[in-house]
């Protein structure tokens, strides 16, 4: 993961000036959901609440895909990212269920 790439939703960052626009950077992360986290979600269906073990799945494919972008930003010599939009998906179909984020933003020179 490269912690010295900055990431922001939004098109501007405060306190910074953004140089130059350096290009795209995109990732799409996709992950399979195991059976006991299956047969745990259909109990929490069942009885209501939040699954967790569907939640943590989402958290760590959310930071997967986050720190790929920041290792393309990286890679590309911007130090930052601008306008990151995030989009999670269920891809399912014979019998098999996955998850899947995408993420896209701008990769950036700012300076502080």
């Amino acid at each position: 993961m490269n912690n010295s790439v900055f990431v922001s939703t939004t098109s501007s960052i405060a306190n910074m000036t953004i140089e130059k626009h350096i290009d795209l950077v995109s990732a799409n992360i996709v992950i399979g959901s195991n059976m006991f986290s299956d047969i745990a979600a259909s109990f929490t269906d069942l009885f209501g609440g939040q699954s967790k073990s569907y939640q943590n799945k989402l958290k760590g494919i959310n930071n997967q895909v986050i720190d790929e972008l920041k290792l393309q930003a990286s890679n590309i010599g911007a130090n930052a990212i601008v306008g990151l939009k995030i989009n999670f998906d269920e891809i399912s179909g014979g019998g098999k269920s996955m998850f899947m984020v995408s993420a896209v933003g701008t990769a950036v020179r700012v300076t502080y």
